[in-house]
C-alpha cells in the first residue's frame, strides 16, 4: 500500500470541541466532575476523560445528587434538567452547542405563540436522541417526533404544522419531509418549516463523498451511538463500496488492505482526531 490519508474535514465539530474543552478545564481545577450522559458518542474519548476524573451519570442519578458539579454536553437538555439542578443545589457547567441552544429557544418561542388546539410542533429527528429529548422538552412533551417520510402518517394535516429538525439530520431527507407535508396539508391549514440543520455538519457530506471516491479503501471511524456518524457513513458507502465502519484500530482486518494502494480514514463529528491517527499508524504496521 502506498498512501494513508486522514480526512482533514473529519473529527469533532465546534459543539463537541467546546464540551470537551469545558470538561478538561473543570477537571484541571477539581477532579470531581460529572457529565449527564456520555460527553460524546465515542467510547474511546469517554474513557480518556474518565481517566482524568469525569464521571458519567444519568437523569435518575441527577435526581439523587446534591451540591455537585455537572456538565451538560453539546446535545442540550430539557428545562426539567435545569429545574432538578436548581432544587438539588447542583452547579451546572452548560456546554450545550450554541446551534442547539438557538434551536431550543426558537422552538420554545413558537410553542408559546401557537394555538395549542389547532397547531402542532413537529420535530424531524431520532426518537430518544439526547438532542431531540431536549427539543421536545421545550414543548412540555407535546411535540411530535418523526424519523422518516413514512411517519407523516402520524400527523393530522387539518392542523397547523410547524416543522423543525434535529441539527444533525440529512438536508436531503428534511426537504423530502417538507415536500411530503406540503402535498398533504389541508386547505386553510398553515404549514411553516424551519431548516435548523447545522451547516458545519451538513457541509461535510459533499466533502466526504469526494474524499471517499478518491481512495481504494475507506475506514470510517465512529461510535455506534453517533447519529451523525450513520449519515456520513452512508455517504461514504455511496461513494466507495469498499468502506468499513470501525470503532478502533483493533477492528481492522488485514485482508481489507490486500491490493490497496490508497486508504482513506475519516469519521463523525464525535470522532477524535487522535483516534483516526491511531488507525493510520495501525494500517502502516500491517
Amino acid at each position: 500500500m502506498k498512501t494513508v490519508e486522514i480526512d482533514e474535514g473529519s473529527g469533532f465539530c465546534f459543539g463537541v470541541v467546546n464540551a470537551i474543552q469545558s470538561a478538561e478545564k473543570e477537571l484541571a481545577a477539581d477532579k470531581e466532575l460529572y457529565c449527564l450522559g456520555d460527553i460524546v458518542h465515542n467510547s474511546q474519548e469517554v474513557a480518556r476523560l474518565q481517566e482524568k476524573g469525569l464521571r458519567t451519570i444519568n437523569h435518575e442519578d441527577l435526581k439523587n445528587m446534591h451540591n455537585k458539579r455537572v456538565l451538560l454536553r453539546a446535545h442540550g437538555e430539557p428545562p426539567s434538567t435545569y429545574e432538578t439542578a436548581g432544587q438539588n443545589a447542583i452547579r451546572i457547567i452548560d456546554a450545550t452547542c450554541p446551534v442547539v441552544l438557538q434551536l431550543q429557544r426558537k422552538i420554545l418561542k413558537h410553542y408559546k405563540e401557537i394555538d395549542p388546539v389547532n397547531s402542532r410542533i413537529v420535530i424531524f429527528g431520532k426518537i430518544g436522541h439526547a438532542e431531540v429529548n431536549g427539543l421536545v422538552g421545550q414543548t412540555a412533551g407535546k411535540a411530535i417526533v418523526i424519523e422518516k417520510i413514512a411517519d407523516l402518517d402520524l400527523l393530522d394535516f387539518s392542523k397547523n404544522i410547524y416543522l423543525f429538525s434535529q441539527t444533525t439530520m440529512s438536508v436531503h431527507d428534511f426537504k423530502e419531509i417538507v415536500a411530503g407535508i406540503q402535498t398533504r396539508i389541508h386547505k386553510g391549514s398553515d404549514f411553516r418549516y424551519f431548516d435548523t440543520i447545522c451547516r458545519q455538519v451538513a457541509n461535510r457530506i459533499p466533502h466526504i463523498r469526494e474524499f471517499a471516491a478518491r481512495h481504494d479503501l475507506i475506514l470510517f471511524v465512529a461510535g455506534e451511538k453517533s447519529s451523525n456518524g450513520k449519515v456520513l457513513l452512508g455517504e461514504c458507502i455511496k461513494a466507495n463500496a469498499n468502506t468499513y465502519l470501525i470503532a478502533s484500530p483493533d477492528d481492522i482486518h488485514p485482508q481489507w488492505l490486500e491490493n490497496v494502494e490508497s486508504a482513506g480514514i475519516c469519521g463523525a463529528t464525535s470522532t477524535p482526531k487522535w483516534l483516526m491517527e491511531d488507525v493510520a499508524r495501525k494500517i502502516e504496521l500491517l
